[in-house]
């Protein structure tokens, strides 16, 4: 059920409130992300998945390859309208046009310091003209918003008479711009309340006071009814306010559904990889650690409702709920992911694990499954022979293709294989597949260099999760050479995955 405010503050959940995105064009504007045409299909076809209302697919007048991009976003016939960011310009309109967009956001200067100092105008002039290219582009058959840039310190009177302007020569909508994150809640709804009463308006914040989620909540309150978002809260300097963030606590809160909720971690994944942005792991909605659980007594409270520490379930947003291995983990805990393993011990020997894993995180250490199963095995004594060893690697990138060779032992067989790739450990890891044939199906989920040392002697940590049919399992492993911890780490959870599989390995050449 959602959570909501009082009467007086209630955003009405018969509202109908839509989403804009903008990761392909102001997210793009954050620092080092460049993103391709075909990147910028992938994502726009994720956030039509997800049910995005409308996607600004980028600025026709940055250049030829941005309009080539923006082409191929309109190409896709997608439900959701396709826009292109312009400036007071007619010759951006025309630029947009030759994209065969849906619609454009026209952006016009709103306060002193940008009609003023930035543009080099008068504020009668800047009425005059945004009315002249509102009736141009809507002459040509575009849909137009028309943003009030650096609204939130705008003279709200003169921002009224513009934004009456725009509307008053047919422009669609207006939108409220919050272009330096600079204000509050209570500046956002005086501002966007009187905009609402002139016309459908809608809502752009930033987050670099924190409050860009505030802001749009107390937008949509007022009266927008379309509010502006990039995927992961990228954007200039500390971002856009997130689409994630926005539409779970427009459902969560005030029973207000914007999108396909389930696609949410998927689109987040996607943008991403696409723009090399890794995501926080204490980012809301979508972070690792969202709806992960290391505390005893958080996990043993969630093992015995899971609505116990958590607003909501995970696979809501298309999330699963982790339990992990650290020094606050509990017995409830180590005893959920031993029966994971399908490892069995007693009451004793789980307490007498749970202890030692505390003992291990406390010396700073990150708990794997695989510390804990080789713990579990000591407590139990409950020796296991390995299905895969690694007996020997080398590797090399001196040449124009790297290469590397692996010697397995794989069931008391031993097997060698060689492999090329991208770098040294990617030919290590394809070598390590060749070797092992189809038992090294499984997937490699994340990769990660946890931590390296400094000096001559300098020591990198590798971490790699793998999963086989419903099982994941989680290694680390040390080295000077991060080739060989990977290669290490990466056998060692094959091992662990394989050694509850009762198939028998077939030979690496079927």
């Amino acid at each position: 059920m959602p959570v909501t405010h009082s009467a007086e503050e209630t955003i009405a959940s018969d509202r109908t409130v839509r989403l804009l995105d903008t990761t392909l064009r102001d997210g793009e504007q954050a620092p080092g992300v460049s993103l391709s045409p075909g990147e910028k299909v992938e994502i726009a076809r994720a956030l039509e998945r997800a049910g995005v209302a409308v996607i600004e697919a980028g600025s026709a007048c940055t250049g030829a390859g941005e309009r080539q991009a923006i082409s191929r976003v309109t190409d896709l016939d997608l439900d959701a309208r396709v826009t292109s960011f312009c400036r007071g310009m007619q010759g951006d309109i025309d630029l947009a046009l030759n994209c065969d967009v849906d619609g454009i956001h026209l952006v016009v200067p709103s306060s002193d310091r940008h009609v003023e100092g930035k543009v080099g105008t008068s504020r009668e002039d800047n009425l005059e003209k945004t009315a002249e290219l509102v009736e141009y582009a809507t002459d040509h058959g575009l849909w137009v918003e028309v943003i009030g840039e650096d609204g939130s310190r705008a003279d709200l009177d003169y921002l009224e008479d513009l934004m009456a302007t725009a509307l008053d020569a047919g422009a669609d909508r207006t939108c409220f711009a919050d272009t330096v994150g600079h204000t509050g809640p209570e500046r956002t709804a005086e501002a966007v309340s009187r905009l609402a009463e002139r016309g459908p308006v809608s809502a752009h914040t930033h987050d670099d006071l924190g409050l860009g989620v505030a802001n749009a909540l107390s937008a949509v309150s007022a009266g927008a009814d379309l509010v502006h978002c990039t995927v992961n809260g990228l954007g200039e300097r500390a971002g856009n306010v997130a689409l994630e963030e926005v539409a779970i606590a427009l459902s969560h809160v005030y029973d207000i559904e914007t999108l396909e909720l389930e696609e949410l971690y998927d689109l987040a994944q996607i943008v991403s990889r696409a723009t090399g942005v890794q995501l926080p792991p204490n980012k809301a909605v979508i972070g690792e650690n969202a709806f992960t659980h290391e505390s005893g007594i958080h996990t043993d409270g969630t093992l015995k409702d899971d609505k116990m520490y958590e607003p909501y379930a995970p696979e809501t947003v298309g999330r699963e709920r982790r339990l992990a291995l650290g020094k606050h983990t509990g017995r409830a805990g180590v005893a959920a992911t031993l029966e994971e393993h399908g490892v069995e011990a007693g009451g004793d020997e789980v307490a007498e694990i749970a202890q030692r894993v505390t003992e291990l995180g406390d010396r700073g250490r990150r708990v794997t499954d695989a510390d804990l199963l080789a713990i579990a095995e000591d407590v139990t004594g409950d020796d296991r022979e390995r299905v895969v060893d690694l007996l020997d690697l080398t590797a090399t990138s001196g040449g124009p293709v790297p290469t590397a060779s692996v010697r397995l032992d794989v069931e008391g067989e031993e097997r060698v294989a060689s492999g090329t790739g991208s770098g040294p450990v990617d030919a290590a890891v394809s070598a390590v597949r060749e070797a092992l044939g189809s038992a090294a199906d499984a997937e490699l989920e994340s990769y990660q260099v946890d931590a390296v040392t400094g000096g001559t002697d300098a020591v990198v940590t590798v971490e790699v999760t793998m999963a086989r049919d419903d099982r994941s399992v989680t290694v680390a492993r040390s080295e000077a050479d991060i080739t060989r911890a990977s290669v290490e780490a990466m056998v060692d959870a094959l091992d662990r995955l394989l050694a509850t599989d009762a198939r028998p390995l077939a030979p690496a050449d079927d």
